[in-house]
Formats: structure tokens, C-alpha cells, sequence
């Protein structure tokens, strides 16, 4: 996927997450989201201050008490840019959202195949502009989907957005399995992620190490059958593990120990 398919994916998840929250009232942009401490409005202060920072905008000079859910330097950061918006309402919140897009977009368009692959700074450290938008895309995909289920208005769980998202998230799961849930070598493990946006993903592990591998075995050593909604909800912390596993959202077949292990250890990201 070259750099202007992947801003279209972007244009994609950003248009959703303004058709989504120009229908919200005032006390829907209050809800609490499956994030500790945010509303629907700071999921969407959070996307706006992430954009603004990489048009160069420096951070508010602001520093947010009374938010004992931050953990990290990273969530610190990004409390900084929600706090200070708190006292907005959510339209004035989506109207920056908005100008803050659609600025990157104007960028965007006017980038040439060589931008796209200069090289830059991700959250997972350098890479190109690709590499950052690809992570972008995701992102805002997981913030669209904590408001939509705070204000119970599902979508966008289908399409190339959702697809690109869930591969992202498949992407780790060879880590998951092979270091955090700690399989054996000779282990072979299968996610039967279902919905139009899932995929069948395979695991074996060789020398410590989970590789995705094309074959699907007939027999693996535990095959996990997860929605769209629940794999992505795993691996972003949004889902207590054992109230899933509880309530049947995981099913699994073949070695509940390690099944049970991978689905406790699935957050890679906040």
C-alpha cells in the first residue's frame, strides 16, 4: 500500500469519527469511555492534540490534577492535551478536530512517494511517514470505537479501516504468545478472529519465538474464536481478560492453560 492509499485510510477513519460525533448530544459527550478517567469528549480532545503536535504545535502549558488513572511519561503527555480541553464543549472539542484533519490532509495530498518514505519519528520509535501514518490510522480507529461504545452507537467495524486496524493488532500477536503468555516451543496457535474484518492468523513457536507461519494446522495446540470487537478490546486493555473468558466472548479449543495465558497477556498498547 503506497502513501496516498494509506491517507485515505486516514480520510476514511476521520470523516467516520466526525459523521459519528456531530450526532452526539451534550450529555453523550460525557460519557465515560472504557478508558479510566476519559469521556467521549477527551477521546477526541486526544486525537485533536495528537494531530496538532505533528503539524509542530507545541503542547498547552498546562498541568492536569486529579487524574490518578495516568501510569506512564506517555499517559502524562496525553492527559496534558485532554485536560486542558475539559472545560470545552464537544463541539468546540470536534470543530478543532476538524481543523487540525483537515490541515494534515492538505499535507498529505501535497506529499510525494520519497515524503512518504523519509524517514521520521513513531511512537515505536523511527520509521517513515508510512510507518507513522499506518500507526495513526489505527489509533484513531480505537479512540472512533471507545466512543462508540460509550454512547452505544456501533459501526465501522467492517472495511478497509477495521481490516488495516486488526491486522496492526495480529501483527503483535506473535509476541503475545511467544514471550508474554511464554509458549513452548512446538507450540502451534490459532485466532479464528471472525467478522468481515477478521482473519484466520497461525502462530508456531521455534526457539522461543512466535512467527506468523501460512499454513493453519489441523490440530494446534489452542485455537482462540474472537469477535472483531473483542480481539481489538483484548489488545488495547479495554476488556478485563477473565470477565471475557467468563462471559464467552473467547471460545477455545485444545490447551486451556495456554489459551487462557495468551487471552491474560493480549494488551500491547493503551
Amino acid at each position: 500500500m503506497d502513501g496516498q492509499q494509506l491517507v485515505d485510510l486516514q480520510e476514511m477513519v476521520w470523516r467516520s469519527i466526525d459523521d459519528l460525533c456531530a450526532a452526539l448530544t451534550d450529555a453523550e459527550w460525557k460519557m465515560p469511555t472504557d478508558c479510566p478517567g476519559w469521556s467521549a469528549q477527551d477521546q477526541i480532545s486526544h486525537l485533536a492534540g495528537s494531530e496538532a503536535s505533528y503539524l509542530g504545535r507545541p503542547a498547552p502549558d498546562h498541568v492536569p490534577k486529579d487524574t490518578p488513572w495516568v501510569r506512564n511519561q506517555i499517559g502524562a503527555k496525553n492527559e496534558v492535551q485532554v485536560d486542558w480541553r475539559r472545560p470545552w464543549s464537544g463541539s468546540e472539542v470536534l470543530d478543532q478536530f476538524r481543523k487540525v484533519t483537515a490541515e494534515r490532509l492538505k499535507l498529505f495530498r501535497g506529499m510525494s512517494q520519497e515524503d512518504f518514505e523519509a524517514q521520521t519519528q513513531t511512537p515505536l520509535g523511527p520509521g517513515t511517514m508510512n510507518d507513522l501514518i499506518r500507526i495513526r490510522v489505527m489509533d484513531a480507529w480505537v479512540h472512533e470505537q471507545d466512543v462508540r461504545r460509550a454512547v452505544g452507537r456501533p459501526g465501522d467495524l467492517t472495511g478497509p479501516v477495521a481490516e488495516h486496524s486488526v491486522g496492526r493488532f495480529a501483527m503483535a500477536m506473535p509476541f503475545v504468545v511467544g514471550k508474554k503468555a511464554g509458549a513452548g516451543d512446538g507450540k502451534t496457535v490459532v485466532f479464528d478472529i471472525q467478522g468481515d474484518a477478521g482473519r484466520k492468523l497461525s502462530i508456531a513457536i521455534e526457539g522461543g519465538r512466535g512467527k506468523e507461519v501460512d499454513a493453519v494446522p489441523e490440530t494446534p495446540s489452542v485455537q482462540l474464536t474472537i469477535d472483531v470487537e473483542t480481539f481489538a478490546c483484548l489488545g488495547c486493555g479495554r476488556l478485563d481478560p477473565d470477565e471475557t473468558l467468563r462471559a464467552g466472548k473467547v471460545q477455545m479449543a485444545g490447551d486451556k492453560a495456554l489459551g487462557e495465558a495468551i487471552v491474560a497477556n493480549m494488551k500491547f498498547m493503551i
